[in-house]
This record gives structure tokens, C-alpha cells and sequence, in this order.
């Protein structure tokens, strides 16, 4: 099996975070179906990932409501939605690189999403970085 790329794994996970909310299986689950369905093989860091956002799927969801100032989570493209829910992720739960999470989240937007999606996303992301930025040492980890 070829070495996925971090970029490629997160377009995984992105699959994988979209699928949850349309189904509420288990990841393994839904790896398995996408291997048996897709002929894909999930990568280790999207996996990961994907479970993460699984653990913490209220804790995204109220840090996505406080930095969307213009839409209510349940109008957002569930495009725009999976990918902030991954991002946010990333950023909080795995420690992955700030600015590159801010910079893939917004390519699958462009992907994936509508014309001013990717705007949007990067709008929200940015709010969140700032305020991370801002916080107090030992407070970063203020989700709420």
C-alpha cells in the first residue's frame, strides 16, 4: 500500500466526517465501507482524525456556533460544516500546525464547497486562531 500524504489523508477524514452526519456507525464502520464500497484504504492519520472529531463532536459544534457569526450551525453547507469540524479538530484535539489546517481546510472548501464557502471557512478558522493566539498561557484549551 502507497504512503498516503498528509493532504491526502485529510481529504479522507473530510469523507469520512462528512459521512457522520448522515450516519452514526461507528468510524470503523465507516472505513470498512468505504474499503469493501470504494476500494479505499483509510490512512492512519485520517482514522485518527475522524475519531477525534467522532469524541468531541459537541465541543467542535459549540466552538464552530461562537466563531460563525453569520449563520446558525444548522444552516451551514454540510460541506463547510465537516470540513470546520475537521479543522477545528486538528487544531484543538491533534496539535496539527495552525496555518497549515487554516490553508488544506480552505482548499477542500474550494473543492468541495460552494463560491463563498471557502471565505467563510477561512473566516471562522481565523477567528478561532486569533482567540487561541490571545488566551492566556495554560488557558488554550478553553473550547468553549
Amino acid at each position: 500500500m502507497a504512503q498516503t500524504t498528509r493532504r491526502e489523508s485529510r481529504e479522507q477524514a473530510f469523507a469520512l466526517v462528512f459521512e457522520m452526519i448522515f450516519n452514526d456507525a461507528p468510524v470503523e464502520e465507516l472505513v470498512e465501507g468505504a474499503a469493501q464500497c470504494r476500494d479505499i484504504s483509510i490512512g492512519d492519520y485520517a482514522l485518527e482524525a475522524a475519531k477525534a472529531v467522532r469524541t468531541h463532536w459537541e465541543e467542535l459544534d459549540g466552538i464552530i456556533r461562537r466563531f460563525s457569526a453569520k449563520w446558525k450551525l444548522e444552516r451551514l453547507p454540510k460541506v463547510t460544516l465537516s470540513v470546520l469540524r475537521l479543522a477545528i479538530c486538528e487544531i484543538a484535539f491533534l496539535g496539527t500546525p495552525t496555518g497549515a489546517v487554516i490553508d488544506e481546510a480552505v482548499e477542500l472548501t474550494k473543492k468541495y464547497g460552494g463560491d463563498d464557502d471557502p471565505a467563510y471557512v477561512n473566516g471562522v478558522l481565523g477567528g478561532y486562531a486569533r482567540s487561541l493566539a490571545a488566551a492566556p498561557k495554560g488557558e488554550e484549551t478553553d473550547l468553549g
